[in-house]
Parts: C-alpha cells; structure tokens; sequence
C-alpha cells in the first residue's frame, strides 16, 4: 500500500524521521512508541509522542497532542492546509479528531490491522458521511515504523 492515495515525497520521508526521533523518545519513557508532527507550509508547528504511561491519560496519544499544540499556537481548532505525520496508523479517536481539525492530509508510516481508523479496520478520514475529508498517503517509512514497534513489544515480552 505504500503511497497508495498521495505520492511519497522526500519532504514526507524527512518529516516521518522526526515523527521516528519522537517515537523512540516515548519507547524510552516507557510508552508505546508512536511518535507524530505536525506541519504548515513546510513548517514544523508542533511535534510530541505518546504520553500515556506517564500521564496516566487514554487520550494522550502523540497525535492528539500535536493537534493541541498547534491549536494553541495559530489559535484556532481549525488546522487548514496542515499536514500530520504519524508513525502508526490513527485510532478511532485520533482519525476523528483529523476531522474535526480540519487536516488536508495524514501521513502514516505503519498500518494498525488491530485498531487502524484510516485503512484497516474503519475509514474515518475518507468517510463521506462527514463534513470534511483527510487526503491519506500510506506507508512512508513503513519498515523503520513497524520494527520500531515490534521491537518494543517484543521487549516487553
């Protein structure tokens, strides 16, 4: 699937690495190492990871943290024109809060055949039943992202 729905660019590639570098920071912490970013006309606005375990939160995912930030930053909770990048494939909750957001385009390096809100178990962000679509391309950086978490998971085993 790698692609499939946008062309794989070398500024993607670039900024999945950074969602990668925030990814390892939370396997280090201890969580589930998903990291995101998100960006406005080539601009960083904000990046962070998961922070469950350490804020004892179920909505602290990496991606519901950066579309907080970056809220707070342009002020307003419509994020137009801005790209997420992602290191794993949203959840029900985050793919919905792309929508309500208003992101033009997710980025995701690795599917989630468990909980994927965007290809694999639902589609949230291309759902015409709702008022605003995200633009999805698949698979950047796919293999650094899924060994990332395997290699986690298998640790902890």
């Amino acid at each position: 699937m790698a692609g499939q729905g946008g062309t794989i660019t070398v500024d993607d590639e670039r900024y999945m690495e950074l969602a990668l570098r925030q990814a390892v920071r939370a396997a280090e912490k201890g969580d589930v190492p998903i990291g995101a970013v998100l960006v406005l006309e080539g601009e960083v606005l904000a990046e962070d990871h998961n922070r469950r375990e350490e804020r004892n939160d179920p909505t602290a995912h990496a991606e519901i943290l950066v579309l907080q930030q970056a809220a707070r930053i342009v002020n307003s909770w419509r994020l137009i024109d801005t790209v997420l990048y992602v290191t794993l494939e949203p959840c029900p909750m985050c793919a919905g809060a792309l929508v309500q957001a208003r992101v033009k385009r997710l980025v995701y390096g690795a599917a989630d055949p468990k909980a994927g809100a965007v290809d694999s178990m639902f589609g949230i962000p291309g759902d015409p039943r709702l008022n605003h679509r995200v633009e999805v391309t698949r698979g950047v950086l796919e293999k650094e992202c899924a060994v990332l978490l395997q290699d986690f998971f298998r640790s902890r085993r």
